[in-house]
């Protein structure tokens, strides 16, 4: 299978269904631990090798890992060459070896199952696009399992193919309707396609599922403030905060997202204390340092709002909004030229997105 890979969707301004580094991730938390490397039959241990995060580990501390690889028939040297580059997390010497085996034998069950593997370090290394024609390779050979497919759609998401991510969880939802991880995600791609009615029926069937879901309350909130219904986007981020609060590691989204709802409603005070709140779990979310820097503009400090909007800048460059609103202040502050040199780089880094090319990923399978 070939295709071509999407850009990620820039995740800008109020949009809090970010990439998923962190999200995506999480999501696969009732896998276990470690999660990305699925394999097609009982009689092949489990190798789980992604370690589950919250959205706020974006740099976990590795983990040793050494998996049982008797079943994929290996010779000792190269299982022990293959346990090795899998504890050292290096993927690209694990992506060798498996793709030197899978060429030996391309369809047997056995190669099936070395796609898997395969598929499972191409997602870890980041090249999704080579991670689904991996695991459709062996899906040609023998049905994937749950495992496998919820992670082919994970990938499918990174790769911005929402329409072949769907697919793969309504079976999933199907065949597992009391699980409200694939409801949810249907939830999220509803969102993603701007259907917040349907997105937030699927959210509310998954709160009856798991009440707990702190992410499935943020993101009925966002469905709430995107149709203009503020007053019910805080209750459920009310319930979000409170739930996030729980966590051994609170996300700032759901207090960011909370924040961005109450400056709609001109409630500013309680929308910094709120944004505050988000820096303090994450003091490097360029998101909250712009949301900030506004809040501020809002309430005349304009001098505090200019540092938050430097924030912003610093830690995302390719971030065009905090450019706009600082070229705003110094015109109000009489800079000019200052201002016209922000709106200038405002209008570059748009123009940057929106010219972005789907670029091709070569793959090593096919």
């Amino acid at each position: 299978m070939t295709a071509e890979q999407a850009q990620l969707r820039e995740c800008l301004g109020r949009c809090c269904l970010r990439d998923p580094g962190g999200t995506l991730k999480s999501a696969m938390k009732r896998f276990g631990s470690i999660s990305a490397f699925i394999l097609m039959c009982s009689s092949l241990p489990i190798l789980l090798l992604a370690r589950v995060h919250t959205p706020q580990e974006e740099n976990p501390p590795p983990q040793s890992v050494s998996p049982d690889l008797s079943g994929l028939q290996l010779s000792d040297v190269r299982r022990f060459e293959l346990e090795d580059a899998l504890r050292r997390r290096d993927y690209k010497r694990a992506e060798s070896i498996l793709v030197d085996e899978i060429e030996k034998d391309p369809e047997s069950i056995r190669t099936a199952r070395l796609l898997v593997l395969v598929g499972g370090a191409f997602f870890l290394d980041s090249d999704f696009q080579n991670s689904v024609t991996a695991w459709k390779k062996a899906e040609a050979i023998a049905p994937l399992d749950d495992r496998t497919r919820f992670t082919l759609a994970m990938a499918y998401v990174k790769l911005n193919r929402r329409d072949w991510a769907r697919p793969e969880l309504e079976k999933l939802a199907t065949t597992h309707p009391q699980d409200p991880l694939f409801l949810y995600w249907l939830a999220r791609l509803d969102f993603d396609a701007q259907n917040y009615q349907p997105a937030i029926a699927r959210l509310q069937s998954v709160l009856a599922l798991d009440p707990k879901m702190m992410r499935a309350y943020d993101t009925l909130g966002l469905c709430y403030d995107y149709l203009g219904q503020f007053h019910e986007a805080i209750q459920s981020y009310d319930r979000a905060v409170e739930l996030n609060r729980l966590q051994s590691k609170p996300s700032p989204w759901p207090h960011l997202d909370r924040a961005i709802s109450l400056i709609s409603l001109n409630q500013l005070v309680e929308a910094e204390k709120n944004l505050h709140e988000a820096l303090a779990y994450d003091p490097r979310l360029p998101q909250a340092h712009y949301h900030l820097g506004r809040v501020l503009e809002m309430q005349g400090g304009y001098r505090a709002a200019v540092q938050s909007l430097n924030q912003a800048i610093e830690l995302n460059s390719s971030y065009p909004e905090p450019h706009y609103l600082l070229g705003r202040i110094y015109h109000r502050l009489g800079e000019d030229q200052l201002s016209r040199k922000e709106i200038a780089q405002f209008q570059q880094l748009k123009k940057a997105i929106e010219a972005q090319p789907a670029s091709k990923s070569s793959s090593s399978l096919n």
